[in-house]
């Protein structure tokens, strides 16, 4: 019995402490994650896995706007009340500028959004192209940037002279029309050494080189015209420093430049990917990088500053390519990453460092001017260097006293993806085509115009001003969005709020792209 009852006690005793150990192993174990990380694990890097159909279907919805801006004889046309438009554009120059799109709810072309759009697309298809392959949507998304893109080879006729609109829009503004039953005249603007335009020309310059790698393997000869075109620009942009807006005071109605050395950067980076040229990398990483860069000082990626996106492009090498780089542009890239992960740590809302820059349900907001352009501009820059993290094993990202893990930077671009579909207080799709509640009234011509309907410049305004919803639903639209205090007037009117653009849907794409389902990320573009 004695030796029975030392034996029982013995066991109590071993199980008291394993209990006590358990309990500090656990104590230990959560003091690490909250030290570490604030979400569970992250998915596993590998071919693109199960599909999220809500971002499937809001991708293939949002992909068919850019063919609702088609301009010039449409081919295989998916719209039934688009036709062919803009046949001349381009012949006063002799040029066929017919290609293209119309930038937002009228008829111009404007350059520089234009590449812009361009740019994000191509980024959206290197990053994400199995992805959007994964879910048929992949062919959509590169012939609607070929679009564009055979618009800009042809815009560019010489190394020192780019087209970069097409239109008057204090006329266009004066008309409410169909693109088809466009009469009026077309004019060119053309930026050369004269009135040189370094932020147009190098945001091309970043339109044709990173396009160039999305055709690379499909259609090599137009690859290497695309590489040519944005080698020349750039070279013309380097040389010829000056805002199109400053010397052609005509555009800056409409979009005024705030700089050009961001562009500059943009279109280097975009060129090294492209050639591997260490001359690029000198250019970013030296005294350009120290004039233009604002290493450590976190911006916002629109269509006017790309430094933000150019930090995240320039992350990437070190994240997948460090050690083919010389060791004299490391100083250069760690001042970008830096910067690229400042810019991380104030989108997720329990950072130190969050921006106050947001509605009360967490949408980031900017503008009260085209609204959604930079969170879903975020939110895309967030996925990406969320995967960036994950296919590199780089388990944390500190944000000051406080760390945070891929999956914290991914539900944050869920949230922001999120938001626009509809889960907001307003219950509305800013996605117009998806949802059952979306806006009826977009501010676009060819949308709130009957496709039989015979109307001149002006008496077309009648459909402006009705109060019917468009006849024609813009699909794939991503409307300008709420005000700060989280209403949303659907007023055709109201442009503000309700007209769409395409540099919208290039980043919207960019995201949902990112959300279909999950990949490792490539590790090289060329």
């Amino acid at each position: 019995m004695g030796e029975k009852s030392r034996s029982k006690g013995g066991c109590l005793g071993w199980f008291i402490a394993f209990v006590i150990l358990a309990l500090v192993v656990g104590a230990v174990v959560f003091t690490i994650k909250k030290k570490f990380g604030h979400s569970g694990s992250a998915p596993v890097p590998g071919p693109p896995g199960a599909v999220d159909q809500k971002y499937s279907s809001a991708l293939k919805t949002a992909l068919q706007f850019f063919d609702i801006q088609k301009s010039g004889k449409l081919v295989d046309n998916k719209i039934s009340w688009r036709g062919d438009s803009g046949l001349k554009d381009g012949n006063q120059a002799k040029l066929d500028l017919t290609k293209g799109m119309y930038d937002a709810g009228d008829h111009i072309k404007f350059g520089f959004p234009m590449a812009f759009t361009a740019t994000v697309l191509s980024w959206a298809i290197l990053e994400y192209g199995d992805q959007m392959d994964h879910v048929g949507q992949l062919e959509s998304a590169q012939d609607s940037l070929k679009w564009i893109t055979d618009y800009l080879i042809n815009s560019h006729p010489s190394e020192n002279v780019l087209y970069i609109q097409v239109g008057d829009p204090v006329e266009d503004h004066k008309c409410w029309e169909r693109p088809e039953a466009m009469t009026e005249e077309r004019p060119l603007i053309q930026v050369n050494e004269s009135y040189p335009g370094s932020d147009v020309a190098a945001e091309t310059a970043a339109a044709m080189a990173a396009a160039s790698l999305v055709f690379k393997k499909t259609d090599s000869t137009y690859s290497s015209t695309l590489l040519k075109h944005a080698k020349q620009l750039f070279t013309f942009a380097d040389k010829n420093r000056g805002l199109y807006s400053e010397n052609i005071p005509e555009v800056q109605t409409y979009y005024n430049s705030t700089g050009y050395g961001d562009e500059l950067l943009w279109a280097a980076s975009w060129l090294y990917h492209a050639t591997s040229d260490d001359s690029y990398l000198q250019f970013v990483t030296g005294q350009d990088g120290e004039d233009y860069a604002q290493w450590g000082s976190p911006t916002w990626f629109s269509w006017d500053n790309k430094l933000a996106g150019t930090q995240v492009l320039l992350a990437r090498l070190s994240f997948f390519k460090a050690k083919d780089i010389s060791n004299s542009y490391d100083s250069g890239l760690r001042s970008y990453r830096k910067t690229a992960e400042a810019v991380i740590c104030g989108l997720l809302p329990d950072s130190p460092t969050a921006t106050k820059s947001r509605t009360d349900e967490g949408l980031i907001w900017v503008s009260q001017w085209n609204s959604l352009q930079h969170p879903v501009a975020s939110a895309f820059l967030a996925a990406v260097y969320s995967d960036y993290m994950l296919t590199s094993q780089t388990p944390k990202l500190k944000c000051d006293s406080d760390s945070f893990t891929p999956s914290d930077l991914r539900e944050f671009a869920k949230s922001q993806a999120d938001y626009v579909l509809g889960k907001n207080p307003m219950h509305m799709s800013f996605l117009v085509g998806y949802g059952d509640n979306y806006p009826k009234f977009v501010h676009h011509r060819g949308a709130s115009i009957p496709a039989d309907a015979k109307t001149g410049c002006k008496d077309g305004f009648k459909w402006l001003d009705s109060s019917d919803p468009n006849p024609n639903v813009a699909t794939g639209a991503l409307v300008g969005g709420p005000f700060f205090n989280e209403t949303f007037n659907d007023s055709r009117n109201n442009s503000m709020q309700t007209e769409p653009s395409t540099y919208n849907s290039a980043v919207i794409v960019g995201l949902l792209s990112s959300l279909v389902t999950t990949s490792s990320a490539v590790q090289s573009f060329s």
